[in-house]
């Protein structure tokens, strides 16, 4: 288990519901998948790099609806930047995505 936090630590965090509309794989990257997301008309869409390849294809994000944090500082990496991260669960050494149901609203705050 890490430290505690204080709630204010947590509600710095902008975690949002956004959804997939693009996913490649970059022709410089050997376990990056690029991600273009939408958050809605209040954020737009954002680039997202995750490092998944040996697990998924894009395929298995496009058009579908996940968590992210959307206010980390942006990463170099390679020649882009990301400008986020999927949430994803740790599960036997496999990183799983939490896919929402298309109920979600995109761009919808996470509490």
């Amino acid at each position: 288990m890490k430290s505690t936090i204080e709630y204010f630590d947590f509600e710095k965090l902008d975690l949002r519901v956004g959804e997939v509309v693009d996913a490649i794989v970059p022709a410089w990257s050997e376990k990056l998948i690029e991600l273009k997301v939408n958050f809605g008309d209040e954020i737009g869409e954002k680039t997202i790099f995750s490092g998944v390849k040996q697990w998924y294809v894009p395929g298995d994000f496009l058009n579908k609806k996940f968590i992210f944090i959307i206010n980390l500082v942006e990463r170099k990496m390679g020649p882009a930047v990301s400008q986020g991260m999927m949430l994803m669960v740790d599960s036997d050494n496999q990183p799983q995505p939490i896919e929402l149901s298309n109920l979600a609203q995109v761009g919808a705050i996470i509490r």
